[in-house]
């Protein structure tokens, strides 16, 4: 009975709130970035659209760690992806100001892809070499201004909630810049709406970011690239729960 009262909950109210409050914030990204101080208005509406999506659904929230992350520093955040629900975790409550790479194809969605573009969050375009050296070329220039960055190393949302291989263009990006990579585990998402589930009704269940401390760079090349990789996905390993532990292929890496 509750689980229905909850289905009946989000479709009478939930979606009208989140489609009305994604057009608010759009309207908020596209024209403040374009009045002036866009770093601003190039996060803080999709932060605070992010807390109005987890809250209307009552999503239990946890994050520990934010202690680990310093507010001035630049960084190379890698999460793993158990959902759609890491985008709304991460953007809502790490508290820090970042550009997100993502995939292009999230670009095209309506509203969504405005703020994107207004946001000048940075496309991951695999399509062409070229492409692929324009995300990097964007995603270099926003870190050397002291931007940070987002992405998820696996490439991909996971089908199990388990942890697929990492990819290296992140982790390149950190090594070149000798900036640190703070690694991110996400528990919950999976539990929320697996990959198998887009656009069903959530299920109401505890959301955790736990922001682990910052891993430094160790010299420069393959071997500081393969270690950042490999500590990384250990730390992010090390904070999941037990069930979703271990690696297990992805087929759409």
């Amino acid at each position: 009975m509750i689980k229905f009262l909850y289905h009946i909950y989000q479709l009478l109210f939930c979606a009208p709130v989140i489609v009305i409050s994604l057009m608010f914030f759009t309207a908020a990204t596209v024209i403040g970035t374009r009045l002036g101080n866009a770093n601003f208005w190039a996060y803080h509406p999709g932060r605070m659209w992010s807390k109005v999506i987890v809250r209307v659904l009552f999503l239990p929230i946890e994050v520990e760690g934010r202690e680990n992350i310093d507010p001035n520093a630049s960084y190379v955040f890698v999460s793993n992806h158990q959902g759609a629900f890491d985008i709304f975790l991460i953007y809502g409550y790490l508290n820090k100001n970042f550009k997100w790479l993502m995939k292009y194809q999230l670009f095209k969605i309506p509203f969504v892809g405005a703020t994107c573009r207004a946001a000048r969050h940075i496309p991951v375009d695999k399509r062409s070499p070229r492409k692929i050296k324009e995300t990097y070329d964007k995603a270099r220039d926003f870190l050397k201004d002291g931007m940070s960055v987002v992405l998820f190393p696996e490439g991909a949302r996971s089908f199990t909630g388990h942890m697929a291989r990492f990819k290296r263009g992140g982790f390149l990006l950190a090594d070149e810049l000798q900036l640190p990579v703070v690694p991110l585990t996400i528990n919950g998402s999976f539990d929320v709406m697996p990959r198998t589930s887009d656009m069903h009704f959530a299920v109401r269940h505890p959301l955790k970011l736990t922001i682990h401390k910052p891993i430094y760079p160790k010299g420069s090349g393959d071997e500081n690239v393969k270690a950042l990789m490999e500590e990384s996905y250990a730390a992010i390993q090390s904070s999941l729960e037990p069930q979703y532990q271990g690696f297990v292929e992805n087929p759409d890496q």
